[in-house]
């Protein structure tokens, strides 16, 4: 059995916050993958399936991202798991909006769900980094990550969130680079979404242009000395 962790915050005023794109991944992931209903358990809501042959539970804490690890921490000792059977699902400024990328262990870049998780279990298990950008200053790091997805990312968020349910029985089975190729289909590689714009051709050079033929003076000896008298 494996425990996916989605990070956010509860309630609808959180919901459709860049803060929450974890908690988007999980709802994504259940909807397609005929998860059971979800239920109220370890301090946040939780729903099984399964994913291949590997029975999953998913888990969205309730307790707010700042103690994101109470939820964690209490899910992975009831079924006697281990931080490596741990793949938590999370928001990166460090990444631009739509891109992916797995880390196993690590620090918690100062990323306060990862710290509260770091706190309960230890850095040994498996994330999903999934980038939304950086405001560009750090004082604006706060109201950036709490506030919604701007309309205009819609089209990325949803490609990120399908191509992250779509490899999600291949990171049960260990196989990354599987995982990594069902997110890159469905977002052209990973950033921004969508697929990478075409290189222009470089124009045909035209060909060069023939130059006129001569003309041809058919006339006789006796015309030609005419003419030179005339």
């Amino acid at each position: 059995m494996q425990i996916f962790a989605g990070l956010g915050n509860p309630g609808a005023k959180y919901a459709r916050n860049r803060h929450n794109i974890g908690f988007m991944a999980l709802d994504r992931i259940a909807e397609d993958h005929g998860f059971g209903p979800w239920k109220s358990r370890f301090q946040g809501q939780v729903c099984e399936g399964r994913l291949g042959a590997e029975k999953v539970l998913l888990l969205k804490p309730e307790t707010y991202m700042n103690l994101s690890g109470q939820a964690v921490g209490e899910a992975m000792r009831f079924y006697k798991l281990a931080p490596g059977d741990v793949t938590v699902f999370h928001d990166e400024l460090d990444l631009a909006p739509g891109k992916v990328r797995l880390k196993q262990g690590g620090g918690h870049a100062g990323h306060n769900g990862l710290r509260s998780i770091h706190g309960h279990i230890g850095e040994d298990y498996a994330r999903v980094r999934l980038g939304i950008g950086h405001p560009g200053r750090k004082d604006l790091v706060s109201h950036y990550v709490l506030h919604d997805f701007a309309k205009a990312d819609a089209d990325w968020l949803d490609d990120v969130l399908r191509g992250v349910s779509d490899g999600a029985p291949h990171l049960v089975a260990g196989d990354k680079a599987k995982f990594t190729n069902a997110v890159a289909l469905r977002t052209g590689g990973g950033g921004g979404g969508g697929a990478k714009p075409e290189k222009p051709k470089p124009a045909t050079p035209a060909a060069p242009e023939t130059p006129p033929a001569a003309e041809t003076d058919d006339r006789t000896p006796l015309q030609k000395l005419v003419d030179r008298f005339r």
